[in-house]
């Protein structure tokens, strides 16, 4: 039994200590290091060449929308991402001494057994190639999709990324994208409903405004036109309400509407023009006293 453990223990020992057998490891291991060192630098000077020919292009007469170029850059850094990770793999195969040709003639069998199972991916990035050279939306758009509405962080081969506006970000499937809404291929257009006392002169004041929404588009670059006045909008319980509508750059509605209620404000304000706010007038018949509560006094 001793004699057993020692020649088990002494085989052990040769395996081990055996120098070859280190040197192929440590040969390995360096292969390995700078395939992966090689790849790191591929991508990083592939995204880099990439970025300067869309520059080049950019100051072309034929140049592409920036919408559609910032698009592009990200898909093509992602394919390039993936085509250099599959080359390393196969290199580090190589380098591990698995015979890289037996296993992609091996894939080609695995590949009918998983066809089905690869169904929806291959029509993730088909869809994802669609939404790109129909230029459905690109990244930096607002957009409602089924249930989730938000700005495009990223379109990819398989998946789009939307982050909504509190901040949480929805992964969705190219494949399942089948109705989109895109608030950021045209103009917006803000509304703005102004309120006028009854006891104002209405042409007054509509002309006021009028002199004022002449002078906002050299104020805001945002604003495509001057704003125009409809006209009376409808008749309030104390105010004559007046519609403002003014056509201003994808999604900036929001914040335009809020600047033209402000300067609204404060030019009536300069003119005196009263905007009405709920008051409560309180009457005394004639003859009709008023009598403060009984207060015992204990004293």
């Amino acid at each position: 039994m001793l004699l057993l453990s020692l020649g088990v223990m002494e085989s052990l020992q040769k395996k081990f200590l055996n120098e070859a057998l280190w040197s192929k490891i440590g040969e390995g291991a360096l292969k390995i290091l700078l395939i992966i060192i090689l790849a790191s630098v591929c991508i990083k000077v592939g995204k880099s060449a990439l970025q300067k020919i869309f520059e080049m292009r950019s100051k072309s007469p034929l140049r592409i929308s920036e919408r559609r170029e910032t698009t592009l850059i990200r898909l093509l850094h992602n394919v390039l991402s993936y085509i250099v990770y599959f080359v390393a793999l196969m290199m580090i195969l190589e380098a591990l001494g698995i015979k890289v040709q037996a296993l992609l003639a091996g894939a080609g069998i695995v590949g009918l057994a998983v066809g089905f199972g690869a169904q929806n991916l291959v029509r993730d990035i088909i869809t994802g190639f669609f939404i790109i050279f129909e230029d459905q939306f690109s990244v930096g758009d607002y957009v409602r999709i089924t249930n989730f509405e938000g700005t495009v962080e990223e379109i990819g081969l398989r998946t789009t990324k939307i982050k909504s506006w509190t901040g949480e970000l929805h992964i969705l499937p190219n494949g399942n994208i089948n109705e989109v809404t895109n608030f950021s291929l045209h103009n917006s257009t803000a509304f703005v409903d102004v309120n006028i006392s009854y006891d104002e002169d209405i042409e007054r004041a509509e002309q006021i405004i009028k002199d004022l929404l002449v002078e906002l588009p050299d104020k805001y670059e945002d604003m495509v036109k001057p704003p125009e006045l409809l006209g009376i909008q409808s008749f309030g319980p104390s105010e004559v309400v007046m519609r403002v509508v003014s056509e201003v750059k994808p999604m900036r509605h929001f914040y335009m509407a809020r600047e033209i209620r402000k300067e609204i404000k404060m030019r009536l304000d300069e003119h005196g023009i009263e905007i009405p706010i709920p008051r409560m007038a309180m009457y005394n018949k004639p003859g009709q006293e008023q009598y403060a509560p009984n207060v015992k006094d204990n004293g």
